[in-house]
């Protein structure tokens, strides 16, 4: 599942779990995978474990998200940054060469989720990508 975190790109991964734990009372993250602006991508839960990306898909779904995708009024904005998409796309090939038979979708692609999160088209993107 490919995610944005709906807040600036300035938003640390830090200040991030911290909402989730606090504010959501949440005890797994909401990601395995996190990508900050530069690129560097932080694992934040084990392949194995489920996390809080999609409700009621979160038992057998792993879950990268990048820091981002909203613009400066809070409207939905794909602000991938050119690390944040070739990290991204590293970290999918990586994924599908290890889950071969995984779809690869965005959380808006999901029967009833209302969300625009990643805040672009993923099938278009990796279509784009000749990836997969």
């Amino acid at each position: 599942m490919v995610h944005c975190t709906a807040t600036s790109k300035k938003a640390t991964v830090e200040n991030i779990q911290k909402y989730w734990s606090d504010v959501l009372g949440w005890k797994n993250p909401g990601y395995h995978f996190l990508i900050e602006p530069d690129g560097n991508i932080v694992q934040l839960q084990d392949v194995e474990k489920p996390t809080n990306g999609v409700r009621g898909h979160n038992a057998n779904s792993v879950h990268v998200s990048y820091i981002g995708g909203i613009d400066y009024k809070g409207m939905p904005k794909d602000t991938r940054t050119e690390a944040q998409k070739d990290q991204m796309a590293i970290t999918l090939h990586a994924l599908k060469s290890t889950h071969p038979s995984a779809k690869i979708l965005g959380h808006r692609d999901f029967p009833g989720v209302t969300k625009a999160c990643p805040s672009f088209d993923v099938k278009k993107w990796l279509e784009e990508l000749q990836l997969f």
